[in-house]
């Protein structure tokens, strides 16, 4: 206790005579202007009573750990500013865990197309299975379909003349269950052929077919050709693990293929989510990355993404298996949907492509040509009356779509022939759309490139220890090379959990130092985003959903933190304390409508409460202490998550800031993340 005294009273001398030289240094910097006044003076005296009151409070209340002491500076000068760029925070987007299929793509039914059992007939058609038993129906696929590009239908033979009550045929679940929500409307599309007439039931059923929340029936006229069928559903009850059900009392043999059933109420009647959209939106991306990562290369070139084969028309898309992440895709969101999307977000589209590697091949430079990228430009940037840009306005949108990044490859660096095939990319990208940046797979933080480049990429991954170390990565790197695009970051192995406090800090404190180098980071975006809960193949993930609820994990609260950096101020800080080394700092100024804020931000990744001091100077307008804010993002235990049961276990938490100025004292929770917004009034007037 004497200790804890006596630093009390060392600390509160050591405040005094810092701020008496601050008064100082400011009154001999002015020369005979007297800008400290007498109520500056009583109101600096207050403030050093007010800090011992509040360190001898905070020392006699530390029973385990020891408070520690922290002066945190800030240069908020015009003159030491520097403008971060306008694009430093966006999201990345991979179909992986479930995103997109069974995800933010709001299409109900999984395997629309009878596709996913692969070319060769009879094949699989899991998630599909009959209603009634083997002696009353039979369901084979063969290679009947109207679609060119996907060949397989499903043929249902009916061998039932009185068939059991309800009907028989087939039933779908979806991903996991289909949300079927009480008033929503539904709309369902399939193609059907029969060589009688014959009529189809179909229905929204609990998952065991006895709870009906919507039915219709459908007429089928007797034909050789296969024929469009739509039909509206509303559903009469809840149920969140639904399926869709087409049953049949009349005996003979029915074809079906390409059946989809959409919710009515999409974001912006685009196919997407909208509760999941909402979450991206309140990250203010100022970029989306798409579609991959390990999705666009495939573990074979055979199920690598192609974008070609995502566009035109859903039903003549024949869709691939992601052999990477182990799932089947109809391509539903496919590139369009991507590019509509970024749209939809505000958000400048990036576009990863492959070029000639999967994880197990590599396809030679003097093999490889370019117009499959360049045709991909044309259709997003192309005009009405091109090839490719004709398709686009077909599709629904006239105007082109601005991509002005596109990524060669992803993590090809050290493939044989990447140099080879990025050079041909480049060099006809260039000729071509000599606006776009193009990004290059090869890492230039720490030497220049031998290759030309706009943006180089950068991934990290690792424990909390190595994100937090990672956030000086950036100092030493030349200021005058090729920008970084930080495009994959996360806290991702041991004790990660499902997404703790622990990783969103050491993310937090990696994103300072992302800013503070914003100088020569021109991109950042944590990955992955969206996470399934049913299909946890890469954990953790900034959001986590079901077929009807869904978490933002801490750290995709931790980047809500940050969504104002992109375009803002950066101001130069420096932290003055014995325990330095578990603290990260950086501050900007931000405006919001007619408000302008200076937000520092400081992580304390360390088990000891610090006892901190903010000292500002430079600032040209008055703190407005009504309406300055601060925000922590903590939690009791490092280990804590965030779940569906406790959704908002670890958020931020955001309160008025009484004691706001430019120099304030705050305290500091041991494993937290602080946010302060000082609210800037009207300018200072110096005589």
């Amino acid at each position: 206790m004497f200790f804890c005294f006596f630093l009390t009273a060392l600390s509160f001398q050591w405040f005094c005579i810092y701020t008496f030289r601050s008064q100082l240094a400011c009154k001999v910097s002015r020369g005979s202007k007297q800008l400290m006044g007498s109520k500056e003076a009583f109101r600096r005296i207050i403030f050093c009573v007010l800090l011992l009151l509040c360190v001898s409070y905070k020392c006699l209340t530390s029973e385990v750990n020891t408070t520690q002491l922290a002066v945190l500076k800030v240069d908020a000068s015009p003159q030491h500013a520097q403008k971060i760029p306008e694009t430093l925070f966006g999201i990345f987007f991979e179909e992986i865990n479930h995103a997109g299929a069974g995800g933010i793509w709001a299409e109900l039914v999984s395997n629309r197309g009878f596709e996913a059992g692969g070319p060769n007939t009879p094949s699989s058609i899991d998630p599909w299975s009959i209603i009634g038993n083997e002696s009353v129906i039979s369901v084979a696929t063969d290679r009947s379909s109207c679609f060119s590009r996907n060949i397989i239908a499903l043929r249902m033979e009916v061998l039932c003349g009185d068939c059991q009550a309800g009907g028989v045929g087939i039933y779908n679940p979806g991903f996991w269950g289909m949300n079927i929500e009480d008033g929503k409307n539904y709309s369902l599309v399939m193609y059907a052929k029969s060589l009688e007439n014959t009529e189809l039931t179909v229905s929204l059923t609990s998952s065991d077919g006895l709870q009906n929340l919507s039915s219709a029936t459908i007429q089928v006229a007797s034909t050789s050709n296969w024929t469009k069928l739509e039909q509206k559903l509303v559903a009469k009850g809840t149920n969140r693990t639904s399926r869709l059900q087409i049953t049949t009392n009349k005996k003979g043999v029915i074809w079906l293929d390409q059946i989809s059933l959409m919710p009515s109420d999409t974001y912006k009647g685009h196919g997407f989510r909208k509760e999941l959209v909402s979450m991206l939106l309140d990250l203010k991306p100022q970029f989306m990355r798409f579609p991959g990562g390990c999705f666009v290369e495939g573990q074979w070139l055979r199920n690598a993404f192609r974008w070609r084969e995502s566009v035109g028309p859903w039903e003549e898309r024949p869709g691939h298996f992601g052999d990477v992440w182990g799932y089947w895709t109809d391509d539903g969101l496919g590139y369009y949907e991507f590019l509509q999307l970024s749209e939809d977000l505000g958000a400048a589209p990036i576009w990863v492509f492959n070029n000639g590697f999967s994880h197990n091949e590599e396809i030679n430079t003097t093999a490889i040509a370019p117009f499959d990228i360049l045709d991909s430009l044309e259709f997003a940037r192309g005009s009405t009356n091109s090839t490719w840009g004709s398709l686009r306005v077909a599709m629904g949108h006239p105007e082109p779509f601005p991509v002005k990044y596109v990524t060669i490859g992803n993590e090809d660096c050290t493939k044989k022939f990447y140099h080879g095939n990025y050079l041909k990319f480049h060099s006809a990208i260039r000729e071509a759309y000599p606006d776009i940046q193009i990004i290059s797979n090869c890492d230039g933080s720490s030497k220049p490139l031998d290759h030309p480049a706009d943006i180089y990429d950068f991934h990290v991954y690792g424990d909390s220890n190595t994100l937090f170390s990672m956030r000086n990565k950036f100092d030493s790197t030349p200021r005058n090379g090729t920008k970084a695009f930080v495009s994959e970051y996360a806290v991702s192995s041991n004790g990660v959990g499902r997404g703790t406090l622990l990783a969103s800090l050491a993310e937090a404190a990696f994103l300072t130092g992302l800013e503070k180098n914003s100088d020569v980071v021109q991109m950042a975006s944590y990955a992955p985003l969206f996470m399934n809960d049913n299909d946890r193949s890469w954990n953790p993930a900034a959001v986590v959903f079901n077929s009807w609820k869904q978490y933002g994990s801490p750290s995709y609260w931790m980047q809500t933190i940050f969504r104002e950096s992109s375009g803002a101020v950066l101001h130069p800080v420096t932290i003055n304390s014995m325990y330095s080394n578990s603290l990260a700092a950086s501050a900007i100024t931000w405006k919001a409508s007619n408000s302008s804020f200076l937000r520092v931000k400081i992580v304390n990744i360390g088990s000891n409460p610090v006892n901190l001091i903010v000292s500002t100077t430079g600032l040209e307008a008055l703190v407005n202490m009504r309406k300055s804010t601060i925000t922590i993002l903590t939690s009791k235990n490092l280990s804590d998550e965030n779940s569906f049961s406790k959704p908002t276990n670890v958020v931020p938490v955001t309160r008025e800031l009484p004691n706001a100025g430019e120099e304030m004292f705050a305290f500091l929770g041991p494993y937290s993340f602080t946010s302060f917004d000082l609210a800037l009034g009207q300018q200072k007037h110096v005589s």
